[in-house]
């Protein structure tokens, strides 16, 4: 698809920008979508608002998973546009989602257009528009991958600049608890539980974990929310504190979770271990096709639903990911067209 095709994804990218589709309140996008990937001939499958196509070759052929979210955050204050209004000026359209995630979901929606005309693949397609990605929710790409099944490789499309991230953080939010005894400050009597969290913390804060990723560094730990006391002439007998551990690929999130038992004397709980660190081998043949394309590969900070693609992936798409979620967010016309071609050049002959 050369540049001078860009009418059809950048109306689309449009219209997509023009239909609110906050966080857990997609449906209104998500039956736009359904309808127009039906007007195009395709069978639509879908759970809560998440909807998927399948292009399959045989039953025996491995899967290949093209992924990206529909839903967007609230816009922050600042904007100095109608970011429910798309606006084009020279070679950007601005708009709240265009670059996170919606310049990475229309060209997977048009790659999947034409790669589903190739009879010869050797692999099975499948195009999943997932929701309730910005914040976690109950319905989102979790539900629909129960329903999908099993998946060999994924393409997670979301803001990389082009470039093909190879890793990603996880994440972990941990809540500790401290305790002490309380008593009355004047008596001096008690155990603060203050000083306890605060002896944990400073272990927190010179904490190092021996695997170290190339791409990713060091596992980060850092104690975000501290909450103790009720009156001041009492000894507080309890201190909460939270700490957001990011992860990378050389730990699994339990394994992240036991070491900080094993040093803290507060009780430790996460609240969830299900954002795990991803990560695909440099040798991995979709990543010597990238390389062979030109595309330069990194590993990722930031978290997407690959946290929770229960099979090998990579992240990549059009877009800035520093302009995610900030005032007049935009995105570059010539990158979404760009970003289609590379994905057909990726996987038109793609052998696993």
């Amino acid at each position: 698809m050369s540049v001078m095709d860009n009418n059809g994804p950048i109306s689309l990218l449009k219209q997509v920008i023009a239909i609110p589709s906050l966080s857990g309140e997609e449906g209104l996008l998500s039956r736009f979508l359904e309808n127009w990937l039906k007007n195009k001939g395709f069978k639509v499958n879908r759970i809560h608002n998440n909807l998927w196509l399948e292009s399959f070759i045989g039953e025996e052929f491995p899967r290949i998973l093209l992924n990206s979210h529909m839903d967007t955050v609230k816009p922050v204050a600042g904007w100095t546009k109608d970011p429910f209004i798309p606006e084009e000026e020279e070679d950007k359209i601005y708009g709240l989602g265009c670059s996170d995630a919606g310049g990475s979901l229309i060209a997977l929606v048009f790659a999947f257009l034409e790669l589903a005309k190739i009879e010869n693949r050797g692999y099975n397609l499948i195009l999943l528009l997932s929701a309730e990605e910005e914040n976690s929710g109950p319905h989102g790409i979790t539900t629909a991958l129960q329903e999908i099944g099993k998946i060999d490789l994924a393409i997670v499309g979301e803001p990389t600049n082009l470039q093909m991230a190879i890793c990603e953080r996880g994440l972990i939010v941990i809540d500790c608890l401290a305790k002490g005894k309380a008593g009355h400050v004047a008596h001096r009597k008690g155990e603060n539980a203050i000083y306890k969290a605060l002896e944990d913390i400073a272990k927190i804060r010179n904490l190092t974990f021996d695997r170290k990723s190339d791409l990713l560094g060091e596992i980060q730990a850092e104690v975000t929310q501290i909450e103790a006391g009720y009156q001041h002439n009492v000894i507080p007998d309890e201190c909460r504190f939270v700490i957001d551990v990011r992860t990378n690929e050389y730990y699994t999130n339990q394994e992240v979770v036991d070491i900080l038992k094993k040093e803290l004397s507060s009780e430790v709980v996460p609240r969830s271990l299900r954002l795990h660190s991803s990560s695909l081998s440099p040798d991995h043949p979709l990543v010597q096709k990238a390389l062979s394309l030109g595309i330069k590969t990194f590993g990722s900070g930031t978290m997407s639903d690959q946290a929770l693609i229960p099979a090998p992936s990579i992240k990549f798409g059009p877009g800035k990911s520093e302009l995610s979620h900030k005032a007049d967010e935009h995105i570059l016309k010539d990158e979404i067209i760009k970003a289609i071609d590379i994905y057909i050049n990726i996987l038109k002959d793609f052998v696993f």
